[in-house]
């Protein structure tokens, strides 16, 4: 099995041969929880990509002390999901399954559709949710990146960041069902280049949305012969970009930074 990973902001500051110090409720979750002892192996991950490798040290009652062998930095490749807010839980399913697939951030999307609304204290409530999620996928996963939650959007607010991330060499994929273009014969000539995967909630995207979107830049897009619930069309085409785009094709996108 692969050693577990553990959140600690102070990996990015970490060295070969120096000491990274898990405290509060990673350093319990770690200890307490998981029972993990001196001599284990573990990654230490400072949620921004870097990860650190090493063995417990010690382990105390607040603190746990791992001793770094290895540095490296994962490279993921810029990745946003724009998930519509969708009933029965079936929009925070999405989050945790794009998480373990490699979004690298989250956009929340108020759709025209969307039957779930987020309204005064529900919008830092489910953005808080959502983060919690993608922090337990992250270590599921064994990633050294914690996606971000951007903050809840609305189509107007949508459509203006689509027309910002197109005019700066973004590409940005809309999943419909009437699409003409099956994603899975899109040509991809810089495989890392930033791409957004928008997706709708269960009544789908309405026409005046998927007017605006593609008058912005996006492009309509098939995801395959099915019609997919809001849970799984976004991972789904997570999975089908990255092994169009080469991302599965060597193993751990890991580059060591360390001996």
């Amino acid at each position: 099995m692969s050693a577990p990973v553990f959140v600690c902001p102070d990996v990015a500051d970490a060295v070969v041969g120096g000491v990274v110090a898990l405290r509060g409720a990673e350093a319990r979750h770690a200890g307490t929880v998981q029972r993990r002892g001196v001599g284990e192996r573990v990654h230490v991950v400072d949620g921004r990509g870097r990860r650190a490798t090493g063995v417990i040290a010690q382990v105390a009652t607040d603190r746990i002390h791992i001793s770094v062998e290895r540095i490296a930095a994962d490279a993921d490749p810029p990745v946003i999901l724009v998930q519509a807010l969708a009933k029965g839980g079936r929009a925070e399913q999405a989050v945790e399954s794009a998480t373990e697939l490699g979004v690298t951030r989250i956009v929340p999307w108020a759709a025209a559709r969307s039957i779930v609304q987020w309204k005064g204290p529900k919008v830092d409530k489910g953005r808080r949710a959502w983060q919690s999620l993608v922090v337990a996928a992250v270590k599921q996963s064994r990633r050294a990146l914690v996606p971000e939650i951007g903050p809840l959007t609305t189509t107007p607010q949508l459509v203006r960041e689509v027309e910002s991330a197109v005019s700066t060499g973004q590409r940005v994929l809309v999943l419909h069902e009437a699409a003409a273009t099956p994603l899975a014969t899109l040509a991809w000539d810089r495989p890392h280049q930033p791409v957004w995967l928008v997706v709708g909630p269960e009544g789908g995207i309405s026409q005046p949305e998927m007017d605006a979107l593609t008058a912005a830049g996006a492009e309509a897009v098939l995801l395959g012969p099915h019609i997919l619930r809001a849970s799984s069309a976004g991972p789904a085409g997570i999975a089908a970009l990255a092994a169009l785009r080469g991302t599965w094709s060597s193993g751990p996108g890991r580059n060591t930074l360390g001996p």
